[in-house]
């Protein structure tokens, strides 16, 4: 499988995201901006699914099986306990703030998943997650890098 493409896929992935796919890029040799490039795109392309089925699949699936309702009762209860902080207080704003945090479970995924549960409209939620996930990106990569690394790896090309 290409880098590029393992980068990708990795950072689709729920928990792992960006934070995961970013640095298996880099640790592997794809240049900096490949590497933030897929992780970033491969981190976005659950988000409008997300957002768009999230409330038809789970309605239909809480119909059908009594593990399906305990399942997502628990999810939105979840979330709803680790976002309210941010979301609630801070609104568009707060859903950026906390998809920006480099942390498992702080990512697109679940960003969308409190942007669905607190109504936040699809046209406000995804550029607050774009906006989260791109600076999520820039963290990481300084962290990854350090100060001075990164900087080269910006303007000198690796």
């Amino acid at each position: 499988m290409p880098l590029w493409l393992k980068t990708f896929v990795w950072s689709m992935l729920p928990v792992v995201e960006l934070r995961g796919g970013l640095p298996i890029g880099l640790s592997q040799g794809l240049p900096w901006p490949e590497a933030y490039l897929f992780a970033v795109l491969g981190n976005l392309l659950p988000v409008i699914p997300i957002l768009l089925l999230l409330e038809p699949i789970s309605n239909w699936m809480r119909k059908r099986w009594n593990w399906a309702e305990r399942l997502f009762s628990w999810l939105f209860e979840r979330t709803r306990r680790r976002t309210t902080k941010y979301v609630e207080k801070y609104g568009t704003l707060g859903l950026t703030l906390f998809v920006m945090i480099p942390l498992p479970v702080t990512g697109a995924w679940t960003g969308a998943l409190a942007a669905f549960l607190f109504g936040i409209p699809l046209r406000r939620a995804v550029p607050a997650i774009i906006a989260g996930v791109l600076i999520a990106g820039g963290i990481v990569s300084a962290v990854y890098y350090g100060g001075e690394g990164l900087i080269r790896a910006l303007f000198l090309g690796g």
